[in-house]
């Protein structure tokens, strides 16, 4: 399993937390945005990893192509809760080209690029 960083993984909840509801996001996207080193799997860990009651939706970030990719009984879980957003899905993926989430680069993501692009490889 990689290791967190210092602050753990806030800064991928953080970004989590900005996705508007009916909106979706890929692991690939959300690590590629946020310069995750890992990529995809590191944002996986981080999502399974997920701590309830603090308001992070983890059932907007998604598998490449739209799908679902817990196992039951959380991807029925997080196909309801998709579709009471109102997210609609192509047979067993949700429909990126109508939900698929674009974020803005803020302050605090360039800067978060610039310091895992300055980070050494280990």
């Amino acid at each position: 399993m990689p290791r967190k960083n210092k602050g753990g993984w806030n800064y991928i909840y953080r970004t989590v937390k900005r996705i508007p509801r009916g909106r979706v996001v890929t692991y690939g996207q959300l690590a590629r945005f946020l310069g995750v080193p890992g990529g995809a799997r590191t944002v996986g860990f981080a999502m399974a990893g997920c701590p309830s009651g603090h308001g992070i939706p983890w059932h907007r970030v998604v598998g490449a192509g739209g799908r679902l990719l817990p196992r039951e009984p959380y991807a029925s879980k997080q196909r309801m809760l998709l579709e009471t957003e109102g997210t609609t899905f192509a047979g067993m993926k949700v429909d990126l080209a109508a939900h698929e989430w674009q974020p803005k680069k803020s302050k605090a993501s360039r800067l978060n690029l610039e310091r895992n692009a300055k980070r050494k490889p280990r």
